[in-house]
């Protein structure tokens, strides 16, 4: 068998730490005033105990707000992305309409198969989890295997170097597994103990991925020693390893999480309901003071029962109580406050709607509309970071599987048409629908519809709402067909009196005609 290849990935992943340092220190605070659990203290084994704040804001908003990104990455019962093609490099396709129409329904079909494969692979419960870290951390790394699914990896777990354009240029990532895990080959090959042996540990694997000018490479390191069948490429747009960040910070490997802009008030509420709930409880314990040098016997007050009669002074008795009412004032007032920017910050239902019995939906919605384009810019690093390189992946998984044809090079896009893209288009269609409002409103329908085209609102509406309107209209024969049996219908309906008045005036002559008496 020939010597295993060395490496120095772990030396690597010691020489990065010391850039990653500030960052995973800014997670871990902002962690532990949220969710803890996201980014534990370097301490916790797994079997401590990790700590609990004293408000659940936090940790309310950041599921809230995590929920909300979700639903516009991946969207429920909604396409991921749309198949877009130059048909100008294609003009054999271009001049036959027929063919052209064919193309495009073939690239709904492939819309459709990512959008299905969102949903067998189950990535919405990994993305959640993925989101929660970018709002935390302000980063995470994920893997796509070839089989399907995502793996999550967290800030401590990773080192990254990006280019001055903040395309990731090197990331080595560090996992510690049991040896059982390993192949025998994979254990002799690298120098690792057998897993029966009374003094295996767990065994740290390093997962070094660069890039080059030609795509990626990626291999294995284990005790200095190249996992044999590690080593790999990958093309520059259909690599699996996917560094993320919330916030593109210029010459910075690292990103910054959302918590961290809140973190200030955040740390305040904090503070405030720790000493709220500690006051609380000390004004809460009750307990009685009986004078030394009266006459009244303390057993005879600790032990009375509830309503029994004892001799005694009252004045010998008092309860030891704390005169902080108005200080515990100032501190639920500043809680109020903290609170509200916090709510509004984190999207919170509570936050959105005003006070008051006269709250209209529309209202709501709308509020609620302009918080969510407050977070845009999150959505365009997302579709850039996650969304595209995750649709690209999983085309290129089910061209190997045979599920979706291999497309040309250069001539078939997928474009991202949720989160920013979709806001985008709801505002265009808000905007419409304001406008053609107010010229209604000043001129009338009846003017109006002389300069509307109500076919082309109709699929201005389909395109902003994502509806697939088109399917259920009828066509311009259809349409022609109905005005005229509608025509046929006035027409019939009009001649119904006249024939109904000219039969009852027959009716009404032959009736005189009998009545009248025989000359």
């Amino acid at each position: 068998m020939d010597a295993p290849t060395t490496a120095q990935f772990a030396s690597r992943f010691t020489t990065l730490l010391p850039l990653r340092d500030p960052a995973l220190r800014r997670a871990r605070s902002c962690a532990s005033i949220t969710i803890p659990s996201l980014m534990p203290s370097s301490e916790h084994d797994g079997a401590t105990d990790l700590p609990t704040p004293f408000q659940s804001l936090g940790a309310r908003g950041l599921t809230n707000l995590a929920a909300r990104l979700l639903t516009t990455t991946l969207p429920q019962d909604d396409p991921l992305a749309k198949m877009t093609v130059d048909f100008a490099k294609m003009p054999e396709i271009n001049a036959d309409p027929a063919l052209k129409t064919e193309v495009e329904q073939a690239l709904v079909a492939i819309e459709k198969a990512i959008e299905k494969e969102v949903e067998v692979s189950a990535l919405r419960i990994p993305t959640l989890e993925v989101l929660k870290q970018l709002l935390v951390s302000g980063n995470a790394l994920i893997f796509l295997p070839p089989d399907g699914g995502m793996r999550v990896f967290r800030l401590d777990r990773y080192v990254c170097k990006r280019d001055p354009m903040g395309k990731p240029l090197e990331i080595v990532v560090k996992e510690s597994i049991h040896p059982i895990a390993l192949t025998d080959f994979v254990r002799i090959s690298c120098g690792v103990k057998p897993a029966q042996d009374a003094q295996y540990k767990d065994v740290d694997v390093y997962t070094r991925v660069i890039r080059t000018q030609a795509g990626w490479e990626v291999a294995q390191e284990i005790n200095g020693f190249i996992v044999p069948g590690s080593q790999g490429t990958y093309t520059l747009d259909a690599t699996p390893w996917l560094a993320l960040r919330f916030s593109a910070i210029d010459n910075e490997d690292y990103g910054r999480g959302f918590i961290e802009e809140h973190f200030g008030d955040l740390k305040s509420l904090e503070a405030l309901t720790q000493a709220i709930v500690e006051g609380s409880a000390a004004a809460a314990k009750v307990l009685f003071l009986v004078n030394p040098n009266g006459t009244t016997n303390r057993k005879t007050i600790a032990e009375a029962a509830n309503g029994a009669v004892k001799t005694g002074v009252a004045a010998d008795v008092t309860v030891l109580k704390m005169d902080k009412y108005a200080d515990f004032r100032v501190a639920l007032e500043a809680i109020g406050g903290i609170s509200e920017r916090l709510s509004f910050a984190f999207m919170l239902q509570s936050s959105v709607q005003r006070n008051g019995d006269r709250v209209t939906k529309a209202e709501i919605q709308y509020v609620a509309g302009e918080l969510e384009e407050a977070l845009g810019g999150i959505y365009s690093i997302l579709a850039q970071e996650l969304q595209l390189p995750l649709v690209r992946r999983i085309m290129l998984q089910l061209s190997k599987r045979g599920t979706i044809p291999v497309l040309p090079k250069g001539t078939v896009q997928p474009t991202i048409v949720t989160g920013l893209a979709a806001m985008g288009r709801s505002s265009e269609l808000r905007r419409l629908d304001a406008a053609v409002g107010r010229v209604i409103q000043v001129l009338g329908p009846e003017i109006a519809l002389q300069y509307f085209n109500p076919e082309l609102y109709i699929l201005q509406v389909a395109i902003g709402t994502g509806a697939k309107l088109k399917d259920i209209m009828y066509t311009a024969d259809e349409r022609d067909a109905n005005a005229k049996q509608q025509q046929m219908q006035a027409v019939a309906a009009a001649a119904v009196p006249h024939v109904a008045k000219g039969a009852m005036d027959n009716i009404n002559m032959k009736q005189a005609a009998e009545l009248a008496p025989a000359k």
